[in-house]
């Protein structure tokens, strides 16, 4: 491989990176298959009434936004932080999986067997934010073990490839909605069709 050739494939594997998290146990683009087709198309239908997940953000409103992330992944991590600001725009539905290690269903059980969800998400990333390994999965969480799996076959159903996937309507046109990776929020307020918050 000459210098160009290494050099474009190095650029690539970071803007990879950069985008979201994957399955560690993913070969390498160079050496895997050709992506399956997803089994089934997105499908908010689908999402709504298959997925479980906690909400973030005003009840009340008709705007919904899905996010599929899991509770090891940095780049779900700074889409919490960054749809915060939208919260009062939208709800989102934060639907834990298990992506990138057998810690993430644990953690992502342990989310979803809690009194305050949110609460609880925001003391998993601070202790993720200060290298501690995030919240412990204590208790019998068989059933919300059950739903992470259920989770995850759901969104490897819709063929997305890594973490943080989100799925939504446009808030003004309607269109389905679907990206993988993290975005500042301006970027993401303009990609939902919200209103981009003042300092944003």
């Amino acid at each position: 491989m000459n210098k160009s050739s290494l050099l474009l494939s190095t650029l690539v594997a970071l803007a990879l990176s950069l985008s979201g998290c994957k399955d560690a146990s993913t070969p390498p683009a160079s050496d895997a298959a050709p992506k399956e087709a997803p089994s089934s198309a997105v499908s908010i239908e689908a999402i709504a009434a298959e997925a479980k997940g906690f909400t973030v953000g005003s009840a009340m409103t008709v705007k919904t936004v899905y996010v599929f992330f899991d509770s090891q992944c940095p780049h779900c991590a700074a889409l919490w932080e960054t749809a915060k600001p939208l919260k009062s725009q939208a709800k989102f539905i934060w639907i834990p999986v298990r992506i990138l290690n057998d810690v993430s269903e644990a953690q992502g059980a342990a989310l979803l067997a809690a009194k305050d969800p949110v609460a609880a998400m925001d003391e998993h990333e601070a202790s993720m934010k200060e290298q501690k390994g995030g919240i412990s999965a204590v208790g019998d969480l068989d059933a919300q073990r059950a739903m992470i799996r259920k989770n995850t076959d759901l969104m490897n159903r819709f063929g997305f490839a890594s973490v943080p996937s989100i799925v939504a309507r446009h808030a003004v046109s309607g269109a389905l909605l679907t990206r993988e990776g993290s975005m500042p929020t301006a970027d993401l307020a303009n990609f939902l069709g919200l209103q981009i918050p003042a300092g944003k």
